[in-house]
């Protein structure tokens, strides 16, 4: 049975909570099996498999696809579908039609917002009608444009008192779970300390509940990660060997070899 809410919430504070990124069936595979609790298909598709300089080009109907492709190769791990840029915060109905087509037809356990001011009600209302909702704060990359960059989010006094008294009203109006994204260890510990839901935090130290990473970066797939990733493996080196070796059996006519062709007898001349 896959990972629930209810699971996230009683392990926040006892047991690690792993969360990483898949975009296709393959990979969500590989990430489920191996036991990471909650898979998200994030919008950083549009970075990751898609060829966009941002996340602001990914659009409701491949991020559909793409969590039924997820959901479909999932077993035990939760599957949260990243609503993309202007999927929300426009027309409220529209947004839940929107959030609700990833449970209903993608197959998905839950949605995450990047979050303000504009999503408390927002979730206190999807929350209502059965939709779970992953809350996000800190770098939200939907807002680049109006950022300049990919920067540190709650680095004075009152940004990181915004972002705690975002944080306390997403709870209130019932997310389940928080991501905290590229900010000081710090403000994360205290604004993990003051809610009850479990944080995740990617860029954020050690002390939220869980963590999540990008998972291009942990295959070593990125040409350029950010310094808060890391980078678990060297699949891109592999795969580049895989594909060399192809071009090179099949240069060289070592491939296809007798095993991999079938001849039919009966037929003994068409031309």
């Amino acid at each position: 049975m896959a990972t629930t809410v209810q699971d996230l919430a009683e392990m926040a504070g006892d047991e690690e909570i792993t969360m990483l990124t898949a975009y296709d069936a393959p990979t969500a595979a590989i990430v489920d099996e191996t036991g990471v609790d909650v898979i998200l298909v994030g919008d950083s598709m549009g970075n990751a498999v898609l060829g966009h300089d941002s996340t602001l080009p990914v659009t409701v109907e491949e991020m559909q696809s793409r969590t039924a492709a997820v959901a479909r190769a999932t077993d035990d791990a939760m599957v949260v579908a990243d609503m993309p840029f202007l999927s929300y915060g426009v027309d409220e109905g529209e947004a839940v039609e929107n959030c609700g087509r990833m449970l209903k037809e993608a197959d998905a356990n839950a949605v995450k917002l990047e979050s303000g001011p504009h999503t408390v009600d927002l979730t206190e209302r999807l929350v209502e009608l059965g939709i779970p909702v992953m809350a996000h704060l800190g770098l939200t990359p939907q807002r680049v444009n109006q950022l300049g960059g990919y920067f540190r989010q709650g680095t004075d006094e009152k940004s990181a008192g915004e972002m705690l008294e975002l944080a306390k009203s997403h709870e209130e109006a019932g997310a389940f779970s928080l991501v905290l994204e590229h900010v000081p260890s710090n403000v994360a510990a205290q604004i993990t300390e003051a809610i009850d839901i479990p944080t995740i935090g990617i860029g954020a130290g050690p002390d939220t509940d869980g963590q999540v990473l990008v998972v291009n970066d942990v295959f070593g797939l990125s040409d350029r990660s950010p310094y808060f990733s890391e980078q678990f493996g060297d699949v891109k080196s592999e795969m580049e060997r895989a594909v060399a070796g192809f071009r090179d059996a099949v240069e060289s006519g070592e491939f296809p070899a007798e095993d991999h062709s079938y001849s039919e007898d009966e037929i003994d001349d068409i031309y």
